[in-house]
Parts: structure tokens; sequence; C-alpha cells
């Protein structure tokens, strides 16, 4: 059997490192950053993917800094809604595969229990919005379409938006730094691991399925309960204070509460994440391993 060619879009961030790792060996993968294609510009996608000519396209590229989409709603729209419009217009034609990655964002939080893949969307901000608008033209452009929609992500791979740290290893940074930290609980998520939902990624495309999926690990927490969490499984003493109402201020509205049921997946028996501190306690023994 001949292997997939799989084209990864943001292959060198966080999510798109792990959705490399899990298709290689069996697969013939190409990762594509800024440099190799603009998926603002049609003519630029056009040009680097009929010269590959992948089965399967990633799209893990994104902007996804809250706060600069609220600032810069242009370039947010070009890159989140645009670039997938591109992506399915030219994945359409070349009869591949889009695994496209949007987010938890594209709900209000106002439900209070798990958004299945049949509520409704009503995003609160230009990113939701922006990540909304991708969804349907990816949906619309090709119908050989995979939407994700995941939430809270972590992984061994930087995320250059984000200052390069994610959630798990500030916090473990600044405990071991200060001994106490002030962790918001007025949003309750749930922590995903890259690594987990890059294997969910490889699954799916393998699977014959299309449609819209939500793929995140399995229960929910508070920011301040992840907190507490990792340095519970990292054996670290740290004192893990709520912050105060206002202590930090959001500068754009978030939902407060974005769980995903990942109904669509367990429909078709295709739901490969387990519990979130199962994710976190194996995010931990491989960054233990890695430094070892």
């Amino acid at each position: 059997m001949a292997q997939l060619r799989i084209a990864v879009i943001g292959g060198n961030g966080q999510l798109g490192h792990d959705v490399r790792e899990a298709f290689a060996g069996e697969s013939e993968v190409y990762s594509l950053d800024h440099q190799d294609l603009q998926i603002e510009a049609l003519n630029s996608v056009a040009a680097c993917l009929s010269r590959l000519r992948p089965d399967v396209v990633v799209n893990t590229a994104a902007m996804h800094h809250v706060e600069n989409c609220e600032i810069h709603p242009h370039e947010a729209y070009a890159v989140n809604a645009l670039g997938a419009r591109n992506l399915a217009a030219v994945t359409s034609d070349l009869g591949a595969t889009l695994v496209h990655i949007s987010t938890d964002y594209v709900f209000d939080g106002c439900k209070r229990e798990a958004y299945t893949e049949d509520d409704l969307p009503l995003p609160l901000n230009v990113y939701g919005n922006s990540k909304l608008a991708g969804e349907y033209f990816v949906r619309t452009g090709n119908e050989k379409h995979i939407v994700l929609r995941t939430s809270a992500l972590y992984g061994r791979n930087p995320c250059r938006a984000k200052g390069g740290k994610n959630f798990v290893d500030l916090m473990l940074r600044l405990g071991r730094e200060r001994g106490e930290v002030r962790v918001v609980a007025n949003e309750t998520i749930t922590p995903t691991s890259t690594r987990e939902l890059a294997e969910q990624v490889v699954l799916l495309s393998k699977a014959g399925v299309y449609g819209t999926f939500h793929a995140t690990a399995e229960g929910q927490c508070s920011w301040h309960q992840f907190a507490c969490e990792i340095f519970s499984q990292a054996s670290l003493s740290v004192l893990c204070l709520i912050a105060a109402p206002h202590e930090f201020p959001a500068k754009v509205r978030r939902p407060s509460y974005s769980v995903l049921e990942n109904a669509a997946l367990k429909r078709a028996g295709l739901n490969r994440f387990g519990d979130w501190r199962e994710g976190l306690r194996a995010y931990l023994e491989q960054t233990r391993a890695a430094v070892a």
C-alpha cells in the first residue's frame, strides 16, 4: 500500500510539530510554514500544494493570539477565514482531504454544560468569529473535510504567538521560582495535549469519515484546578491560590465555560482521548524523559 502524502501547514508550531511526528514513518510528510506558502494568498496556496499534490492537508496555522486578533481584525480574518477558504478551494481541486483545526471559542459559554457539535456557535470575540468563518468556508469549499474543534492546548514545541511557554511549563517555572502562584478560577476548560490531538488527527484522516468533530481530552476543570494538578503531579510544593476577581482583567471577552463533548467521535467509534489528568501525566513523563 502506497504511503499517504501529508502536508502539515504550520508544521513548526506547537500542534504542527506533533502532527508531523504522529504521521512520520508510515506517511510521506511535508512541513510547510509561512516561507513555503501564505495561506491568505490563493496563488501561493495553489502553487505550493499543486507541486506537492498531497493526499491530506492538515491546517494547524492560525492567528490565535486573542488580543491581537481584536486589535487587527483584518489580519485575523485574512488568516483564519480567507486562509481556510483558499485551502478548501485548492484541496478540493486536488481531491485531497482537508483537516482544519478550530476552537472552543466559537461558543459563548452560556450553556454551562459540555457543547456538542449540534450546538449553535455564538462567538464573543474576533478570534472566535474569524475561526467560525473559516469553518464555514471549509465545509462549503471541500466535501472531504474534517473540522476539529479543540481546547486549551499544550505541547512540547513552543507556541511563538504566546511567548513560547505553554500553561504547564509556565506554571512549573513560576512555581519553582516563587513557591506561590495565583490563577483564575472563573473559566472552565478541558486541557488537551497536542500529542493526543495529533494522534486523533492521524486516526480520523485514515478513517474515511468527514464532518465537524469536537476533539478534546475528557473531563473539565478551571485554570486554577489545572494549575493545582500540575503541581501535584510534578511533586512540587507550591501554594496555588485563586486569583481575586478582576486581579487579571481580561482585555477581550472570552467564554467562561468552553468544555466540548466529543459526541461525533464517540458515535463513529473513533474517540481516543482519555481524561485530561492522564494527558497531563503523559506530558510530564515525556518532558522528564526528554531532559534525562
